[in-house]
């Protein structure tokens, strides 16, 4: 068969990887290589375009192409270079097989001279060979660099929302916008009762959304709460890294969210009632058993949940007796208006002398620290020498990493500690001011929430009375109260030893 009356494909191919940068587009292949059939004279029946990379079989338009070959619509194949055809072993082999049946009459190339005889059959195996060397070894390197990276802290991929990717210096700097609300995010989890639900609404109000401009669904939700790059870590190639970014969140609080996202994946019942106000607050004096409620001729009474022939005999009682009793018990723990103002006076006056020595504690932790980073570089020496196996290595180098990372958190928390008492002091002196107005209130679901605060567990039901100590903080402020005229006010308002905690 002459070569001139042979029918031709040609085959144009570009893909994204990183290997076709600066192989030439799809045009000005398919331009070249038209000009190129016109003066060779070779008559060119269809061209196929394929925009997908050749490192592994299965390309779609070149698997056409081979078909209508043996199909016997063409017997030759036009292309720029031999790797537009094949950059893998498979691919190329069926090109060989084709040449070797005479299904294949004839390559041409721009670049590079084939002819279909032993010797042509040898340097095109040879072309074959030196893309897919080039692709493996292109491919090697760029593991080999991203290993690197890895080593150095440097997160190889597109920084999670939070972060930006800053291309001039290859760095992840925090967003300092986005950071405060996957920072509030994390706060909105980890306290009071916010389901992904509401994470999801939370991060939609504040603009963050998907790429696409929708809604947050709950499974990317769950991947934000869980992603330790918040923390100054990262995951990559299933194994935990060291990271040189900021964090925007402490280990602590990562690690609060980590429990809620373990307790709220476990399957509950569905419950038929909806939960009255004072639910889950009392417990029975006579028994232990949680203090239920339920309806009954238009009013809600409490009772004891046990239930059976060894039930409790304490009685019922109605909301509106238990709203009065918990409402008193409210205001028994209540600070004036007056104290609370001469309080916070005071704490302020203290704040410049309530710097207390940390130095030899947080020394201590920093020792820990440096021997964590023993332990975690005689474990990679270990890996390298290949006496201990992977997958023992990344579990015990996760370990280790989050020791560290909990200590870091320690020592930040240590730097900040002689001041961090303030603020939960000024906030209990602002709830403590405010609970005449909540007890004279008729929201009882605030009552319940603070009555839990002021009291925690200790409240039983007894013969339809609630009983119970509240808790340190709150038991200060009903003694001073009663001590009120049996002691000087000083005395009264901060004892024997100083504001601050000790």
């Amino acid at each position: 068969m002459s070569m001139n009356n042979t029918k031709f494909f040609i085959y144009a191919r570009k893909s994204t990887d990183v290997e076709d940068k600066q192989v030439r587009s799809i045009e000005d292949q398919i331009t070249e290589l038209r000009a190129f059939a016109k003066q060779e004279s070779l008559q060119v029946v269809d061209t196929f375009i394929e925009k997908q990379s050749a490192k592994i079989p299965g390309r779609p338009i070149f698997g056409e192409m081979l078909k209508r070959i043996e199909k016997g619509e063409a017997a030759g194949i036009l292309a720029w270079h031999p790797d537009r055809l094949a950059r893998n072993s498979v691919d190329g082999g069926r090109i060989i097989y084709l040449l070797d049946c005479g299904r294949i009459a004839a390559l041409k190339f721009p670049q590079f001279w084939f002819e279909p005889t032993p010797q042509g059959k040898f340097m095109l195996n040879i072309a074959f060979g030196q893309s897919k060397y080039y692709v493996d070894s292109l491919s090697e390197n760029t593991k080999r660099g991203l290993r690197q990276k890895v080593k150095r802290g440097e997160y190889p991929s597109v920084a999670p929302v939070g972060y930006i990717n800053d291309t001039r210096n290859k760095t992840i700097v925090v967003d300092k916008k986005r950071a405060r609300i996957i920072r509030g995010a994390f706060e909105l989890y980890t306290k009071g009762n916010s389901r992904l639900e509401d994470i999801c609404d939370f991060l939609a109000q504040r603009g963050i959304t998907s790429r696409g401009g929708k809604r947050i669904h709950k499974t990317r939700a769950t991947f934000i709460l869980s992603n330790p790059f918040y923390t100054g870590l990262f995951r990559y190639a299933g194994e935990i890294h060291e990271g040189n970014h900021e964090p925007i969140i402490t280990k602590k609080l990562f690690d609060s969210a980590q429990e809620v996202l373990q307790e709220r994946g476990r399957p509950r019942k569905k419950q038929k009632n909806e939960p009255q106000a004072f639910c889950g607050l009392i417990s029975c004096a006579e028994c232990g058993m949680m203090i239920t409620a339920e309806k009954q001729k238009g009013h809600i009474y409490y009772r004891c949940t046990k239930k059976g022939k060894q039930k409790c005999a304490q009685p019922y009682v109605r909301e509106e007796e238990l709203d009065r009793q918990l409402s008193s018990k409210i205001q028994k723990v209540s600070l004036s208006a007056d104290w609370a103002e001469k309080l916070l006076a005071m704490a302020e006056a203290d704040r410049e002398k309530s710097a207390q020595s940390v130095s030899a504690f947080a020394e201590e932790v920093r020792e820990k620290i440096k021997s964590i980073e023993i332990k975690l570089q005689r474990l990679l020496d270990g890996y390298l020498e290949q006496d201990i196996e992977r997958e023992v290595y990344r579990e015990k180098k996760a370990k280790l990493l989050s020791e560290k990372k909990s200590l870091e958190g320690q020592i930040t928390k240590l730097e900040q500690k002689q001041n961090d008492w303030l603020e939960p002091f000024q906030n209990w002196i602002k709830v403590a001011s405010n609970l005449v107005k909540i007890a004279s209130d008729d929201d009882l679901f605030e009552k319940k929430v603070i009555a839990k605060e002021i009291f925690g567990s200790n409240l039983r039901l007894d013969a339809r009375e609630a009983r119970g100590n509240p808790l340190p903080a709150y038991f200060a402020t009903q003694r001073a109260a009663e001590s009120v005229g049996e002691k000087s006010e000083s005395l009264i308002l901060v004892g024997r030893v100083g504001i601050e905690p000790t």
